[in-house]
Formats: C-alpha cells, sequence, structure tokens
C-alpha cells in the first residue's frame, strides 16, 4: 500500500470511534476523521466473536486486499478505521469489497472520476 500507513495506537482507534464519521454495512462499519498528513492511515479492527484466529486473520487479509486493490481511489489524507461485523467471516470476498466501497463513498473518500 503507496500512501497508506497502520494505525496501531488505542488512542487514535478511540479518537475515531468517537469523532469520527461512520457509515456501516452488514459487513463492514467504516469510521473516518482528515488527518494532518498527507497520506491515508488504515486500521483493521475484527472482534473474536467472528471466530477463531484462522477465521478473523482471513477476514482481515481479505479486508486489507480490498482496500489495498482500491487504494488509488480513494481520497488521501484520512485516518481510516474499517471494523468486520460477523457477517464478513462468511460472506465472499466480492462482497466485502462491494461493502468496503460502498462505505467509503458515502463518506465521501471515493474520488470523482473526471469525464
Amino acid at each position: 500500500m503507496k500512501n497508506t500507513v497502520s494505525i496501531k495506537q488505542n488512542h487514535v482507534f478511540r479518537r475515531l470511534y468517537s469523532k469520527g464519521k461512520s457509515a456501516v454495512s452488514p459487513c463492514l462499519a467504516v469510521y473516518c476523521r482528515k488527518n494532518r498528513g498527507g497520506g491515508n492511515r488504515l486500521g483493521l479492527t475484527v472482534g473474536s466473536k467472528l471466530g477463531k484466529a484462522v477465521v478473523r486473520n482471513r477476514t482481515r487479509r481479505r479486508i486489507r486486499e480490498a482496500y489495498r486493490i482500491h487504494e488509488g481511489r480513494f481520497v488521501l489524507g484520512y485516518d481510516i478505521v474499517v471494523v468486520a461485523r460477523v457477517k464478513a467471516a462468511f460472506a465472499p470476498y466480492r462482497e466485502i469489497e462491494r461493502s468496503l466501497l460502498r462505505a467509503m463513498d458515502r463518506l465521501g473518500l471515493l474520488k470523482k472520476e473526471e469525464p
């Protein structure tokens, strides 16, 4: 991921949950907030409700891959946290990808395509 750095600090996650804008779908919840940097910062949250470690890690990899493939379409300068919901563990990859793009569009994070 060229323009994206991982979020690892708990206080950044908490700030996004409390003060960020959000969009939800059956598979994912996405929180975002403008940051001071030039690039995006991405955090992933996959709770233990989804299943054991194998299921959680697979879900995390799928979300990260969906983000990576479409990274060029996202507006820069935001902190983004993606929270996987229980349905994401059993959903096909295409549904996760579609949910991520729809949520990012609702938050205004997709670049406008020029004609």
